[in-house]
């Protein structure tokens, strides 16, 4: 009886951990879309070889995930003991860097392992003044513990750092990569997926990121294990490609009324910001029956109105704008 009650309770407790953490890469062979970087990191990592890291790129490619094999595979079951792991945003002052980090790096490793592994997520986070106490932690610790920086944009840290680490530079993942992912989990979550659409709208909706794909699903699933069209749109309130593109035929036909009506009404039925109704526009423009020159100048016009939605102007206000260039413009 205990044994059932305990068999139950794992099974709870397996249901209630988010995707993104339960189908996060245990292993090298598990990495998707990323070949050519893992087969030089676990080049480095055979050898004992590994320099100070730093991962740029967009996120939910994997760089995290990475990060963490190379830690598992270089100390095994005892990686926690070797390892320490941050987030930047959390803690991002120069106060941070000169006690928590200068504290695990300058003492040895636990057992024989070559050195410390010390991974610093969301790096790009970090102060001018922090990423100068860390450039000099990295000169005198070398010897006992290696860094990884993890950041979606290098440029925001600071040359003498990035010239201190071997950089990897991350892409989104492509779709075929994103399909195999979401086939693994559909075979073992037992979640139906009817056509090549509903992974077309999937990979659309993710953009190559994955964490957000695997929330999708894990979403969905909760409502019904098919996976359909309507339930994907909903999970993620975005507005369906018909209907942007409805109404950009409505404005470039000269029904601004018409146009604004159904902006209205769309931007209401899915609950969207302008910034979230604008990057649909931008994308649906080039699958509008116009010239390519007409296109171009419609593109530059989407991001002409998003740079003042961003610098605070009225959402609506502005994108009433654009519907009336549209019709200006075609």
């Amino acid at each position: 009886m205990q044994d059932k009650e305990s068999q139950a309770q794992k099974n709870v407790e397996s249901e209630s951990i988010i995707w993104t953490e339960k189908y996060r890469p245990q292993d090298f062979s598990e990495v998707r879309g990323q070949e050519v970087i893992t087969k030089r990191i676990k080049a480095m990592v055979e050898q004992n070889n590994v320099p100070n890291l730093l991962f740029a790129g967009p996120p939910g490619v994997g760089k995290t995930s990475l990060a963490l094999i190379i830690a598992k595979t270089l100390f095994g079951k005892g990686w926690r003991e070797n390892t320490l792991e941050m987030n930047a945003s959390d803690e991002r002052g120069i106060d941070t860097i000169r006690s928590t980090i200068k504290d695990f790096a300058r003492t040895k490793p636990i057992g024989n392992a070559p050195f410390k592994f010390c991974i610093l997520d969301e790096a790009d986070a970090l102060t001018k003044e922090a990423q100068h106490a860390l450039r000099r932690t990295m000169e005198l610790f070398t010897r006992t513990c290696r860094l990884c920086l993890i950041a979606n944009y290098s440029s925001k840290l600071i040359e003498p750092i990035q010239s201190r680490c071997a950089v990897f530079r991350f892409k989104p993942l492509p779709k075929e990569a994103v399909e195999e992912i979401i086939l693994g989990i559909a075979g073992k979550e037992g979640l139906v997926i009817t056509s090549e659409k509903i992974m077309n709208i999937l990979f659309d909706v993710s953009e190559g990121d994955v964490r957000k794909m695997e929330n999708i699903l894990q979403s969905c699933a909760v409502l019904s294990k098919n996976i359909n069209e309507d339930m994907i749109y909903e999970i993620v309130s975005s507005a369906r490609p018909k209907e942007i593109r409805k109404l950009l035929e409505l404005a470039t036909a000269g029904d601004f009324v018409g146009a604004r009506e159904l902006l209205l009404e769309v931007m209401l039925k899915h609950g969207l910001s302008g910034l979230d109704i604008i990057k649909q526009i931008q994308k649906e423009v080039w699958n509008l029956n116009i010239e390519d020159k007409k296109k171009v100048e419609l593109i530059d016009k989407c991001g002409e109105i998003e740079f003042r939605m961003v610098e605070g102007s009225d959402e609506f206000l502005q994108l009433e704008a654009l519907l009336a260039n549209f019709l200006n413009i075609v």
